[in-house]
C-alpha cells in the first residue's frame, strides 16, 4: 500500500502534469483562432498615417464589423514614398500569404499584381485599371484584381465646359498630364476644345524635375488658362501648381476637392476620399468567398463642382449664377 506522503507526491506529479499539458494546448488553440482571422496584406506609396484613402478604407472595414485584431489583420508595407522600394515591399506582402491584398494608387497596383497572380487583389487607382493591365475589362475583370477607379472619361469634356463658362474669354488652355499616367483624359479633351472653340496645349510632366519647364512652356505658348490631369505627379506638387496659376492670373481647373480648396477657380470630380473608402466592400466580400474576377470595378457616378469665388475675384471673374447654383461648395 502506498504511504500517504507518496501517495500526495503522486497526486501533486498528477496535477503538475495536467496544468502543464492545458499551458501547451493553450497557445496552439490561440494560434489557430489567429490563423483564422481573415489577414489583409496593404502595399502603399506614402506611410498608413498620412494616407487619407487608407484611412477611409479602415473606416470603411469598421462599418462593416471589422475590428483589428478581433477579426481582421492588417499587415503595412509602404514606401515613404520612394517609389522604388515598392517591388521589394510587394514581395514582402506576398510572403505574409494574405488572405487580400489591398494597393492603393495607379503606379502601385501593377507592382503588387505582376509580384503574385494567385492572392487577390482590390486596388485604388486614378488611373485607368484596362490599361494598367490590372483587368480584362471594368464589367468584367476576368482575374485576381478588381476595385475602385476614379476614372470617368466624361470628366474631361464637361471640366473644360465648366472653364468655358467660368471664363468666358480663355481660348488657349495648357493641358498639364503625366503620360506615364494611363487614362483617357487627353484624347477626351482634344475632342471636346473642338466644339468649345479652344486650342489645347499638351504639356507633359513626367518627374518634379519637369514642372518648371512646364510653366515656361505654357507662359511662352500664351496659354490663358490651365487644366490639371489629378495623378500621383500633380497632386503632389499641387501647390507648385496652383502658385504659378496664382502668379500667371489664370484660372485653374482640376480634378477634385483639393484643387478648388488649394486655390484653383475650381474642381470637379469624385469625392477621391470617399471612392477609396468603397474597397472596404470589395475586401469584405472576396472574405466572404467572392471571386474577384466577377466583380465589376466601381466607376464614380457622383461628382462634385467646388468654386472657390475669392480666386475668382482675384482673377477678376464674375462667376454666372447658373454655375453657381449647380455647385455643391463655394469657397468665400
Amino acid at each position: 500500500m502506498m504511504s500517504a506522503d507518496l501517495q500526495g507526491l503522486h497526486m501533486r506529479r498528477r496535477e503538475f502534469i495536467t496544468f502543464a499539458g492545458a499551458a501547451t494546448v493553450l497557445p496552439f488553440a490561440a494560434m489557430a483562432q489567429l490563423k483564422s482571422i481573415p489577414r489583409l496584406g496593404v502595399l502603399l506609396y506614402s506611410n498608413p498615417q498620412s494616407d487619407p484613402q487608407m484611412a477611409a478604407i479602415r473606416r470603411g472595414l469598421g462599418d462593416l464589423g471589422y475590428v483589428e485584431g478581433r477579426n481582421i489583420i492588417i499587415e503595412y508595407r509602404y514606401a515613404e514614398g520612394q517609389l522604388d522600394r515598392l517591388p521589394i515591399l510587394a514581395g514582402q506582402v506576398v510572403g505574409l500569404q494574405p488572405n487580400v491584398i489591398l494597393a492603393i494608387g495607379g503606379d502601385v497596383s501593377p507592382i503588387a499584381k505582376k509580384v503574385d497572380e494567385r492572392i487577390p487583389l482590390v486596388f485604388v487607382s486614378s488611373a485607368d485599371p484596362e490599361q494598367l493591365g490590372l483587368v480584362e475589362s471594368l464589367r468584367r475583370p476576368g482575374g485576381i484584381a478588381t476595385g475602385v477607379t476614379l476614372l470617368q472619361d466624361a470628366l474631361a469634356s464637361k471640366r473644360l465646359e465648366l472653364l468655358k463658362e467660368a471664363a468666358p474669354k480663355i481660348s488657349k488652355v495648357a493641358f498639364l498630364w503625366n503620360p506615364d499616367h494611363p487614362d483617357n483624359e487627353q484624347r477626351a479633351a482634344q475632342l471636346a476644345v473642338q466644339t468649345l472653340g479652344l486650342e489645347l496645349q499638351s504639356i507633359e510632366v513626367r518627374s518634379t524635375n519637369d514642372f518648371e519647364s512646364a510653366f515656361r512652356t505654357a507662359n511662352s505658348t500664351g496659354a490663358d488658362s490651365i487644366y490639371v490631369v489629378s495623378s500621383r505627379q500633380t497632386v503632389l506638387n499641387i501647390k507648385r501648381i496652383i502658385q504659378f496659376a496664382t502668379t500667371s492670373r489664370i484660372p485653374l481647373a482640376g480634378g477634385w476637392g483639393a484643387w478648388a480648396k488649394e486655390g484653383g477657380l475650381f474642381s470637379y470630380g469624385p469625392d477621391a476620399i470617399a471612392m477609396a473608402g468603397r474597397a472596404a466592400n470589395y475586401i469584405d466580400k472576396i472574405f466572404k468567398g467572392a471571386n474577384p474576377a466577377d466583380l465589376p470595378v466601381e466607376q464614380p457616378s457622383k461628382f462634385e463642382l467646388i468654386i472657390n469665388l475669392r480666386t475668382a475675384k482675384a482673377l477678376g471673374l464674375t462667376v454666372p449664377y447658373s454655375l453657381l447654383s449647380r455647385a455643391d461648395e463655394l469657397i468665400e
